[in-house]
């Protein structure tokens, strides 16, 4: 292993400065937006006349290499924007650094939406994999019907192919038969370890602040790590260069507000500056559901017992060569509590809260083609939960702790490049638990976790892409290396047929304390492997205690009459899940048990974009098990293979949205979800759980009055629930005063025929619990 690493670093050093020698010169820079200075990302940036082009990353920067000497003409053209022209020269061996910056086209609004939406992904589907990869951006999470009349992030995932959401209150995103540990959150390359709200709808990101978002379901490559199904990589603006600007709105849900400008103003276009950007949301939705909706309908009866309070802050120094630092905090906080619906009594309170900070930085060196991106941060989250049954015996869970990281990345001729890094980070969690056994667990563990990677994606012309990576991984807390290889293909048919593939080995160390028993978990622990030994679903003694898991996705796409289709079957194998041992019934008993998983599944998703018409389409069939060491209720063990809670079979999202008016100002929206009912593990009986040792040798045993406890049927999940389906319907108003200050008026109805969807059903009173009734809102939102 040692000898191979020193191999492959040597060959990409090699690789990295060779075209330093050659005969020919490199262009390399930024292109911006010139009202905002925002970077224009994805976006296409040429020589004319030539076959250099390229496109644009993340932070706007391009780089074309392998240019002979000579003068050129360099343009980026973006539909909804004015082309921008610079003319360089080119000498050999030297590196010339030209910025660009774009005009916003004097079009109404409406009119950009399909043209540059279109424009970047088609670059992308040609000269990228992009294997079971979506990139959402601002603009279509606010086409979808807004749940509580506000657009948010989670509610834009719901529709994308492979993620199940299981609820609107309390519910969780599952990807492609990953749970929710199991799925890596970043938010500008900082790990967020829980994004989204107890009422489903909303998370933590606010959707102005959003520069693009990518949702990687299956066959990540080598630059993400420690992750063992999917990644949700979530990129933030860094502010406005030019002037203040901002957002408020309010609804009956909440109030939000953002603003961004310039704290020390650029002297000249090209010139270094200060930007801040600030953004805050609070929801008052427990307070204002049973005043304002009681008579809506009965699920309002008792009101909706959420709110949450969401604060981000970021400051960007910008230097004119594009190199920037950012630094940035945050603060998320959220609570709710579990009602009985007949008489509203509190059954449960849980609560968590997250906060962090930290520097992000890119770098692009004056006298180097590459592009060198860091980050340093902070973050901790802490979760607690107590039933009002048992007050004295709260449970609680923490994952704190440090990452760091840089990495390199050099562009060549014809969209081809190396990146390669190095990442440093970590962890301490902490669990505090009582299962239904009475048994107490109580755990606190740290973690180094050092990792190193390399990409290559080497272009073959406009037909063929290989893309190999490779990670290696270091757990300290169980001395263990992860060598982890991964590989990404493509095939250009031709311009509008396009074949893809992905596969690749991953590990985590990081796992949750979910009941594979019920769909609804309102409490989610998060623990460190653990370093004592586990056996598996056979009984017998892992070889270590990762999570670890085999990912393979493959995948055509067809751009016909107007309609992006894209097709992708997939298959995970977990090779390895631990899990904490829930049956645990003597302290003596094994704290944690090993099991595998397998998911398989396939996708069709249908995109159509033009003028004043977003229409969209994706159907998912997917089959998702695990197979775990039970004990039944004889009290024998068995081997069980069995649905996870998350196992919906079919799920169908149809969205549909429409600009109107002369003056494109109206904008309506509908969509429609249908989805296969989740499995369940049914309840066979009750029996008195009494403790013998309550006050020690002097226990009355006769005399006392135990708990009620549940006995489960022998099958894991062998019920289903009913089918879920739903319509969300909107409409909006736009007004407008100036070029920069207008208002929206939004109305908006979630479940507009009031389906009575289950959420869960009471174990002791079968009573039926269900998700969000008719609900109806307005915002307004003044944007200036």
């Amino acid at each position: 292993m040692r000898i191979s690493l020193r191999f492959l670093l040597a060959a990409l050093l090699i690789v990295a400065t060779g075209a330093a020698f050659a005969q020919t010169g490199t262009v390399k820079g930024f292109v911006y937006d010139r009202k905002s200075g925002e970077p224009i990302i994805y976006t296409v940036v040429g020589l004319s006349g030539t076959a250099f082009n390229a496109q644009t990353d993340v932070n706007g920067y391009f780089s074309l290499a392998g240019i002979p000497e000579g003068s050129y003409t360099l343009s980026s053209t973006s539909f909804g924007y004015d082309t921008a022209q610079a003319t360089v020269a080119i000498t050999a061996s030297n590196i010339t650094t030209q910025n660009l910056y774009i005009q916003p086209r004097s079009t109404q609004r409406g009119v950009q939406l399909g043209e540059v939406t279109v424009s970047a992904r088609a670059t992308e589907q040609v000269t990228q994999v992009r294997a079971g990869t979506t990139t959402i951006t601002p603009r279509e999470i606010k086409l979808l019907p807004s749940s509580g009349g506000e657009p948010d992030l989670a509610q834009f995932l719901q529709i994308t192919p492979g993620v199940t959401f299981t609820g609107d209150q309390g519910g969780q995103l599952y990807i492609r038969g990953g749970s929710p540990s199991q799925t890596g959150i970043l938010l500008d390359g900082v790990t967020i370890y829980n994004p989204f709200h107890s009422i489903g709808l909303y998370s933590v990101f606010e959707t102005d602040a959003i520069r693009s978002a990518d949702v990687i379901t299956a066959g990540f490559n080598a630059d993400y790590g420690n992750r063992t199904s999917a990644i949700l990589d979530v990129h933030t603006k860094d502010g406005n260069k030019n002037r203040l600007s901002g957002k408020v709105s309010a609804s009956p849900i909440m109030a939000r507000a953002l603003l961004e400008g310039p704290l020390v103003k650029r002297k000249s276009e090209n010139g270094g500056g200060v930007t801040f950007l600030l953004t805050g949301k609070h929801s008052y939705l427990d307070n204002t559901s049973k005043s304002l909706y009681q008579g809506v309908g009965d699920g309002f009866k008792n009101g909706l017992p959420f709110s949450f309070t969401d604060l981000y802050g970021k400051v960007t120094l910008s230097a004119g060569s594009g190199s920037k630092v950012n630094l940035f905090g945050f603060s998320f906080d959220d609570k709710a509590a579990l009602l009985n619906q007949t008489t509203g009594a509190n059954i449960a309170d849980f609560n968590w809260k997250a906060k962090g900070g930290g520097l992000t930085f890119v770098l692009s060196p004056g006298t180097s083609s590459a592009l060198i991106s860091g980050k340093f941060a902070y973050s901790s989250y802490d979760g607690n939960f107590v039933e009002a049954s048992r007050p004295d015996v709260p449970r609680s869970t923490g994952i704190n702790g440090f990452e760091g990281g840089i990495d390199f990345t050099y562009f060549f001729k014809g969209y081809s490049q190396l990146k390669y890094g190095v990442e440093v980070s970590g962890q301490q969690t902490t669990l505090n638990y009582q299962n239904t056994g009475g048994i107490q667990t109580t755990y606190d563990r740290r973690n180094t976790l050092g990792s190193i990677y390399a990409i290559f994606r080497k272009n073959f012309g406009q037909r063929f892409i290989i893309e190999p990576g490779l990670r290696v991984q270091y757990y300290s807390n169980i001395s263990v290396v992860s060598p982890e290889p991964r590989i990404g293909l493509k095939f250009n048919a031709s311009r509008n047929v396009r074949f893809k593939a992905a596969a690749g080995r991953y590990t985590q160390n990081i796992i949750s304390t979910k009941s594979d028993r019920d769909i609804v978990n309102f409490f989610s622990g998060f623990l460190l492997s653990p370093a004592e030994s586990v056996n598996d679903e056979n009984g017998n003694q892992t070889s270590n205690t990762l999570l670890s898991a085999i990912h393979g996705v493959a995948g055509v796409e067809v751009d016909a009459f107007g309609i992006n289709f894209n097709l992708e079957p997939w298959y995970k194998k977990f090779s390895q899940v631990i899990e904490l041992n829930r049956t645990k019934l003597t302290p003596s008993d094994p704290n944690f048990q090993a099991g595998s998983g397998e998911a398989y599944g396939v996708d069709l998703s249908a995109r159509y974009t033009k003028n004043r018409v977003y229409l969209w389409g994706a159907a998912s069939y997917q089959v998702v098990k695990n197979t775990f060491q039970v004990l039944e209720n004889n009290g024998t063990a068995s081997t069980q293979t069995y649905p996870t809670p998350f196992d919906r079979r079919f799920n169908l999202n149809l969205l549909g949205a429409y600009t109107a008016g002369l003056k494109r100002d109206w904008e309506f929206s509908a969509r429609y979800n249908l989805g296969s009912p989740f499995p369940f593990t049914q309840t066979q009986g009750f029996f008195e759980n009494v403790n013998a040792v309550n006050n020690g040798i002097g226990t009355n045993v006769p005399a006392q009055n135990g708990s009620l406890g549940v006995i489960y049927a022998n099958d894991i999940n062998g019920g289903r629930l009913s089918y879920y389906h739903r319509i969300d319907l909107s409409a909006k108003k736009r007004f407008m005063f100036t070029q920069n200050t207008n208002l929206e008026l939004t109305a908006a109805v979630t479940n507009a025929y009031n389906r009575q969807n289950i959420f869960y059903v009471d174990r002791i009173t079968n009573e039926r619990v269900f998700q969000l009734p008719f609900f109806p809102s307005i915002n307004a939102t003044f944007n200036f």
